[in-house]
């Protein structure tokens, strides 16, 4: 039976294990499009590399059963099964490294500004280079192709993901069109959470100096009333010492 509390003691201690496979997977993944290195090599690079996928493979099994309402949470992270449903699509296999930017929000801790400040650094630095690695493993070796080095990939990943768009470099096959189209796609939804938690911060810092001040205002209403009721039996005891006085005589 699924349950809320064991799926979140499954995330939260697997968080940072996938977080060093995502980083090992990115290591040669890197080394296999930079180096190029011969046909043994890298047959042995790729059966590590299944070995990784695989350990995507069963934490996604494991939180499927362990969701409470496991329909519910299909729907919800479809990103998740493709992340393990294209193993076989080398430019998307990269988006096992999804797992980094989660960690690396988390890394900035409490402080809002330095969450941002890690997601959109971590995220960008991230997107920029796995973008230029897929971008030249696909188009370097196709007919046409104007991308045929790193530094070329990293160029047009850069003028992309910031909505510059030169048109010196571009993509000439359709899996590096698709590339392009999950950069630009990734590069604007960046920009909309950055301002949108910049945005969600300064009304949050408001809403905090607003409550502030209202309750300085009622400790000084109260301060009042406390001087009132303080003045008011003071009157009170003066008209009973007058009453007394007059009285007497």
């Amino acid at each position: 039976m699924g349950s809320a509390e064991r799926l979140e003691q499954w995330e939260s201690r697997s968080e940072w294990v996938l977080a060093a496979v995502a980083v090992v997977f990115l290591f040669m993944y890197s080394v296999q499009v930079l180096a190029n290195p011969d046909h043994e090599v890298n047959n042995l690079f790729n059966s590590a590399m299944t070995l990784l996928y695989l350990i995507f493979v069963v934490d996604y099994v494991v939180r499927l059963i362990l969701a409470p309402q496991r329909s519910r949470w299909f729907f919800r992270h479809l990103l998740d099964l493709a992340i393990v449903a294209l193993p076989f699509l080398r430019p998307l296999r990269l988006l096992r490294l999804l797992v980094l930017i989660k960690v690396m929000q988390r890394a900035g801790g409490d402080a809002i500004r330095g969450r941002v400040a890690i997601y959109a650094a971590s995220s960008a630095a991230l997107f920029v280079y796995v973008a230029s690695l897929a971008m030249l493993e696909t188009e370097r070796s196709a007919p046409g192709a104007n991308i045929t080095n790193f530094g070329d990939a990293l160029w047009w990943s850069i003028t992309t993901v910031t909505t510059v768009g030169y048109g010196d470099t571009y993509p000439v096959t359709d899996t590096g069109r698709l590339i392009a189209a999950l950069l630009m796609m990734g590069g604007i939804s960046l920009i909309g959470v950055i301002t949108a938690t910049v945005a969600s911060w300064i009304v949050e810092r408001v809403s905090e100096e607003d409550s502030a001040n209202r309750a300085a205002t009622a400790a000084q209403m109260e301060e009042l009333r406390d001087q009132i009721h303080q003045l008011s039996a003071q009157l009170h005891v003066s008209d009973e010492a007058r009453e007394n006085a007059w009285s007497q005589r």
